[in-house]
C-alpha cells in the first residue's frame, strides 16, 4: 500500500512544465501535461548525475509523454520512466494523483525497460 504525500495545488502547476518536491527524503520531478494528466519520475538524471529532470523540456513522442533532460538531453517517458534514446536505461516512476485540487505522489518504483 502506497503512503501518499501531497506536494502542491494542482492550480499551481504550470503546463509543460515540471517542479521538485521531496517525497519520503527523495527528489521527485512532478509535470503537468498540456493534456491535464499529472506524472512524476525521480528527480535524478542518471546520464549526468544532477537532480535536474524537473527543468527538462516536457514533450511527447508517438503519443507517450516525456521530458528530456535539460543536460544531455537524453529524453525519457514519463510513464514507464525509460530512456527513449537509450532503452536500458531508466529512472524511477512514482504514482502521482489530483485528489480535489491537491496534488499527491507515492514512494517511488522502478520499471524494467520491459515494462
Amino acid at each position: 500500500m502506497s503512503r501518499w504525500t501531497p506536494v502542491c495545488d494542482y492550480r499551481a502547476l504550470l503546463s509543460e512544465r515540471g517542479v521538485c518536491a521531496l517525497v519520503d527524503g527523495r527528489q521527485v520531478a512532478v509535470f503537468l501535461t498540456h493534456e491535464g494528466t499529472v506524472h512524476a519520475i525521480a528527480n535524478l538524471d542518471p546520464f549526468s548525475g544532477a537532480h535536474v529532470l524537473s527543468r527538462g523540456i516536457v514533450g511527447s513522442r508517438n503519443g507517450e509523454p516525456t521530458v528530456a533532460s535539460p543536460m544531455h538531453k537524453q529524453v525519457f517517458s514519463l510513464l514507464t520512466g525509460v530512456c527513449l534514446d537509450q532503452p536500458e536505461v531508466a529512472v524511477e516512476v512514482c504514482p502521482a494523483r489530483v485528489l480535489g485540487s491537491r496534488v499527491e505522489v507515492a514512494a517511488a518504483r522502478r520499471l524494467s525497460a520491459a515494462g
